[in-house]
């Protein structure tokens, strides 16, 4: 027997082909997908089977959100229509060093974690303080997460010394060692907050701990500046030097490359977060992901925080990437929809080295699973649901999410979290933090 049946209209498993199945059933057992098969042969193999069918819905493996901030949620709209290095200095630093606490990441991850399952988002690679609460808040709402053992040069409320944030992220490595839907990464913030000592102890734990990296990389052309000015080099180079460019490097932004340097990247196997829209809003710059995908890069997505974009929307990531490399090569042919849906899926796992348990819908992988219902006015007539989901599509229209075979989102309503609640918080938080005069813009 499975545990349970879910068909639906149609089920684009992205791997081991990415083509649309008409009619389609996913077995689960255990929370693993036993195989994919036509519905009428599912039926007949399991007809006792728990089932569900979602009629005019399209499933598709879990959105992975390869770079957040969760807990800044409770930041959104607090300092817009800044440039980068202003907005982080002169408002969101500030107001981090005034609000930061772990209830302060409690609250701000229950509130994104909320908004993310409702986005169709399974699992997200996050970079923040106490991301030992992070785990814990994740872990509570069935919700699978890498959580960024983060480093900095500079105390915070996590820590106050270079040996205390590595001291507490070991810790909370091995707390979360037991947790069924949590990893780790090791997250130093960018090239221009860490010193090379502590980039070298990340990268030779990262290697004997088998886990990622996680970091900031040419954002802007100011940091590139900066390291010049520094450094003497380029950020990239800087990091080549010490031997962090590498497979386990996941490299967040990257608008700001020379052709050697996206041959170099490609070369290493450097994996890269492309966060559109927080890119356009901070007018950050373009990051070139159609020259890193012809060099063979791996290209993922993430959202960054809601405090820079100000959603964690992957769908609408999804289709801003495709249309503004449209745009910036002027090719029609650049980021098609198809490869938009692997940016969203596969590669989000294969950068957080995941790729054997999520990222597509195959026998041995982990249930995460997530629905759209297609029926609306918003995306009729249906000629290539892939098509429709990248270019019409919206959030709204995620109906039901699966995280290792556990429904976490049931015809668009939360099973594991309280919204009003996490509601109410928030809207606390929000009293508390504008009432204290708080940086704005």
């Amino acid at each position: 027997m499975v545990d349970q049946l879910i068909s639906a209209t149609w089920v684009a498993p992205v791997r081991p082909v990415n083509k649309v199945l008409s009619d389609h059933a996913v077995a689960v057992k255990q929370g693993k997908i036993v195989t994919l098969l036509p519905l009428k042969k599912a039926l007949a193999q399991w007809p006792d089977a728990p089932h569900e069918h979602l009629e005019g819905h399209l499933l598709t493996p879990g959105f992975i959100n390869t770079h957040t901030h969760a807990a800044m949620n409770l930041f959104r709209g607090m300092a817009d229509d800044i440039p980068l290095m202003d907005w982080l200095n002169n408002h969101i630093w500030p107001a981090e060093s005034q609000w930061m606490s772990a209830d302060f990441v409690r609250d701000g991850t229950e509130l994104a974690i909320a908004e993310m399952q409702a986005a169709g988002i399974t699992c997200f690679n996050d970079m923040y303080f106490f991301p030992n609460v992070v785990a814990e808040v994740a872990q509570k709402a069935q919700m699978r997460a890498v959580v960024g053992l983060i480093v900095l040069d500079f105390p915070s409320a996590w820590a106050n010394s270079s040996d205390e944030y590595f001291d507490k992220g070991l810790q909370t490595h091995d707390q979360v060692s037991s947790y069924s839907l949590i990893n780790t990464a090791f997250a130093p913030h960018a090239p221009y907050t860490v010193s090379d000592q502590p980039l070298v102890r990340a990268l030779t734990l990262a290697d004997e701990l088998d886990i990622p990296l996680h970091i900031h990389l040419h954002e802007t052309a100011a940091e590139i500046e900066e390291s010049m000015a520094r450094y003497g080099m380029r950020p990239l180079e800087r990091l080549s030097q010490l031997g962090l460019l590498n497979p386990r490097l996941l490299a967040v932004h990257m608008t700001q490359l020379l052709d050697a340097e996206i041959e170099a990247v490609a070369e290493q196997g450097v994996h890269v977060a492309h966060c559109v829209k927080s890119n356009l809003k901070l007018a950050s710059g373009f990051a070139p992901i159609s020259n890193l995908l012809a060099a063979g890069t791996n290209i993922a997505l993430g959202t960054d925080s809601v405090a820079s974009n100000n959603d964690l929307d992957l769908l609408s990531e999804a289709r801003t990437a495709a249309l503004v490399a449209k745009a910036v090569n002027g090719d029609a042919e650049a980021v098609p929809a198809k490869q938009a849906l692997e940016m969203l899926t596969i590669n989000g796992a294969k950068a957080l080295n995941l790729d054997t348990e999520i990222g597509s819908l195959e026998a041995g992988k982990s249930a995460d699973i997530t629905a759209l219902n297609l029926a609306g006015l918003a995306t009729q007539p249906i000629y290539d649901p892939i098509a429709q989901l990248i270019y019409s599509c919206s959030r709204e229209q995620v109906s039901n999410v699966w995280i290792g075979g556990k429904q976490v989102l049931k015809d668009n309503h939360h099973t594991r979290i309280d919204v009003n609640s996490t509601l109410a918080r928030a809207k606390e938080w929000g009293a508390i933090i504008s009432g204290a005069g708080a940086p704005s813009n």
